[in-house]
Order: structure tokens, then C-alpha cells, then sequence
């Protein structure tokens, strides 16, 4: 294989934005580990009383995370994150007012293979959400387990990353003085094995969860399509059937988190690595679906409003997908 390395005279801007976007890369993999492997090393030395000290304020703030987090603004509005947005580069597109008064459920598709979308957009604020859509908090959901990391937690609670736990869910959209956004990435773990340039197939057909709490607690729905998001990274081949997709998927149903081989370009060099080409991705943030409280919904109740979103999501997707490069023949595939 020919390797093609990166010339020379990249401007600096360009540099700090790979650097930027490196950084958040080591975060999603690497990170929690290696605050995990310092955590324990320190109970091990000399200033274990650290670590004991740190493990009673877990103990007491372990509820945190499903209670709607714990926020930084400081983090979020952190320099970093506007080079981390300006490389690929990332745009927030909002195509109506919401109400700061109401509750809201943003269903963000596709997962994408690090939702990287979903985390520019929602858990900082180099793409202006304050502005955009004032007096509305968002909170992106992510798996319960990467709470319970000591250290790693506090940071991804900063930007404002929540448990994605049912009563996590319920407490951000319960709050009757309304202004919680929860952004669920509907999809999951099993959409990001499918992640790769071009792919369309969304798993939400049999997503309902959400559907159901969104009536319970009356929060209103808004389909949230990030045009790009699949073209950031490619995958190993993996169909349905083949040897390495089941071992993905029983490792998946195991460990609750996907482990896709993807693969981009490197830091020096853009025939491999793991860093995402530079693709724009353009969130699209739709409009909201009134939803009328139901405390306790049947199944009628909840497949009608599945159907309603769906064709919401298929709707929103068909008037932009013109604006983002996709062909008038190319249509969402939901499974």
C-alpha cells in the first residue's frame, strides 16, 4: 500500500485542529482506562488517603449522573472544542424556534461510530446551542457504565453527558419548569457496527423506549438528522451473518458497548489511522412533535406516536437531504 504523508506546510490552524480533535479521540478510548489504571495506583502509594477521600465523595455523588448530571460551562465553552469543530467541520441547523417552557427528547440518527456530531453539538458550545435555541438545556445520553469510572466521570459529566438509564431519562423530562433537552443517540451501540460511508439503515423500528417516556411525561419529540455523520470513518467488512459480525455482536450483548474496527486516516500521514477525515457534518434539528401526557400508555398509544416520529424522521430527511449532497434517490432504511 502507497502511503500518502501530509505536506509540510499544513497551516498551524489546520495542525491545532487535528491536535484538538486527537485529544477528543484518546477521550472516547483511551481515557477512561487510564483514569481507572491512575485511580488504582494511587490507592496503592503513599497518598491512598486521596484515593479513600475521592471514593467516599463517589459513594455520595453516585446518584449524579441520572439526576441530570453536573455541568461545566467552562468546559463546554473551552477554546478546544472550536478547533475540534472546525476541522471536519461541524454546523448546527436549527429549522425552528422551540419552546424553553417544554421538555424535549431530541432522537439523534445516525449513531455514527463516535456520534462525534452529537457531542460537538450537544456537549459543547462551539456550535452555538444557547444561541440557537435559548433558555434549553441539552444532555446527551451515554451508557451507565462509563459513569462509574472514577475521575472519567466528573469530565464527560462537564460537558454535560448524562446516564442513559430509564430514570435518568425521566428526571431530565419531568421537570415542570420545562427547558431539558435529553439527546438519544435511538440507534445505539448496534447501529455504529453499520456506521461506514453511505449508509442509510437506521435501527428504530423496534426503538420504543423512548417513545413511551416521551408520553409519560409529556415531553415533546423532535427528529434530529446529522447529515455526515457516517462518513467519517470506514469499517472492516462486517455483514449480517459473517463470523466478525457475530462475535461483534455477542461481545455487544455482553459488555453493552459496541466495538466496531474502524479505520481513517493518521496525524502525519492520511493512508490509515484512526482520526476521522475531514467531512462536514451538518445536524439538522427538526420540528417537534406534540406529544399529550399519557401517564400510562398502552401499546396502541406508544406504536401510534412511533409511527408519527418515524414519519417525522423520513419527512425531515427527504426536505434536506438535497441541501447535504445525498441523491433524490437515496431514502432512509429503517430496521
Amino acid at each position: 500500500m502507497k502511503i500518502e504523508f501530509a505536506p509540510l506546510n499544513i497551516p498551524l490552524r489546520r495542525r491545532i485542529q487535528t491536535a484538538a480533535v486527537l485529544q477528543w479521540l484518546f477521550s472516547f478510548l483511551a481515557l477512561a482506562q487510564c483514569c481507572l489504571a491512575g485511580f488504582v495506583l494511587l490507592a496503592l502509594s503513599d497518598w491512598w488517603i486521596l484515593a479513600m477521600l475521592y471514593a467516599g465523595w463517589l459513594w455520595l455523588d453516585w446518584d449524579t449522573p441520572s439526576c441530570g448530571g453536573r455541568r461545566s460551562q467552562w468546559v463546554r465553552r473551552c477554546a478546544i472544542w472550536k478547533h475540534f469543530r472546525d476541522y471536519f467541520p461541524i454546523t448546527l441547523v436549527k429549522t425552528m424556534d422551540l419552546d424553553p417552557r417544554n421538555n424535549y427528547i431530541f432522537g439523534f440518527h445516525p449513531h455514527g461510530v463516535l456520534v462525534a456530531g452529537g457531542f460537538g453539538n450537544f456537549c459543547t458550545e462551539a456550535t452555538d446551542f444557547s444561541k440557537l435555541f435559548p433558555g434549553l438545556r441539552p444532555h446527551l445520553l451515554m451508557l451507565p457504565f462509563w459513569f462509574r469510572v472514577p475521575l472519567f466521570r466528573d469530565y464527560i459529566m462537564s460537558g454535560g453527558l448524562v446516564s442513559s438509564e430509564k430514570s435518568s431519562l425521566s428526571y431530565l423530562v419531568s421537570r415542570p419548569e420545562g427547558g431539558n433537552v435529553a439527546v438519544i443517540a435511538v440507534g445505539g451501540a448496534p447501529e455504529a457496527l453499520d456506521a461506514r460511508p453511505g449508509a442509510l439503515a437506521l435501527q428504530v423500528s423496534n426503538r420504543k423506549g423512548f417513545i413511551k417516556l416521551a408520553l409519560k411525561h409529556g415531553a415533546q419529540l423532535v427528529p434530529v438528522f446529522s447529515f455526515g455523520e457516517n462518513e467519517l470513518f470506514d469499517q472492516m467488512a462486517n455483514p449480517s451473518g459473517s463470523s466478525l459480525r457475530t462475535l461483534q455482536d455477542q461481545l455487544q450483548s455482553i459488555m453493552g458497548v459496541a466495538l466496531p474496527l474502524f479505520h481513517a486516516r493518521g496525524v502525519f500521514q492520511y493512508s490509515f489511522g484512526l482520526i476521522p477525515y475531514r467531512k462536514a457534518i451538518h445536524t439538522v434539528v427538526g420540528r417537534p412533535i406534540s406529544v399529550v401526557q399519557t401517564p400510562s400508555p398502552n401499546e396502541e398509544d406508544i406504536d401510534a406516536l412511533h409511527q408519527v416520529y418515524l414519519q417525522s424522521l423520513s419527512e425531515l430527511f427527504e426536505e434536506q437531504k438535497e441541501n447535504y449532497g445525498i441523491p433524490k434517490d437515496r431514502h432512509l432504511q429503517f430496521i
